[in-house]
């Protein structure tokens, strides 16, 4: 009778483990499958800017809405300086630089603070046109770029600027800015 009851006890035990086993797998391959779903699921964030619609940033790519307010605020941040904000100016840019281009656009951008420290020369522009590749990952802005010494417009010039992009992740960062030049501009 004690041979049999420790029988029974003992596959009861054996039946509760094989149990176990058999939910630690399941649970286990579920764990798996959405792992495996996630890593490979497109992410979303939902922005909500200054225009008033909703605006929706994606893992699968940049959308055209979403690169046109960044080119804008990029483009206005990045042209618009005086002497007393080119520390702030620098920083600013800086902060929405790729990290493989911050070496380089630092050069560029301090050579500029460097001839206008001291100086009484601002310089802010105005965009009137804009065009936009998101699959391509640059654009550009065309517009007036007004500079001003001490009180008085110096000049107003048609430029064109062009911006290019990097997106890695939900992040899309600054990885070269400059003027573009045509012929027209280069007889000048």
């Amino acid at each position: 009778m004690e041979i049999s009851h420790t029988h029974a006890q003992s596959q009861r035990v054996l039946r509760q483990r094989n149990l176990l086993v058999l939910v630690a797998s399941a649970l286990g391959a579920l764990a798996a499958i959405l792992l495996l779903v996630t890593a490979t699921r497109d992410r979303e964030v939902v922005l909500q800017p200054v225009l008033g619609s909703a605006l929706a940033v994606s893992s699968a790519g940049v959308s055209r809405e979403y690169l046109e307010l960044i080119t804008r605020d990029t483009a206005v941040l990045t042209l618009d300086r005086s002497p007393s904000n080119l520390e702030y100016w620098m920083k600013s840019v800086l902060d929405i630089t790729a990290p493989s281009a911050q070496g380089k656009i630092r050069a560029e951008l301090m050579k500029i603070v460097n001839e206008q420290r001291g100086s009484s020369i601002s310089q802010f522009f105005t965009i009137q046109t804009m065009e936009i590749d998101p699959k391509n990952l640059w654009s550009t802005v065309t517009g007036d770029l007004h500079t001003i010494v001490g009180n008085k417009v110096v000049s107003k010039e048609r430029r064109t600027f062009r911006f290019d992009w990097q997106y890695s992740g939900l992040s899309l960062k600054l990885v070269g800015f400059g003027m573009v030049t045509t012929g027209k501009e280069k007889d000048q």
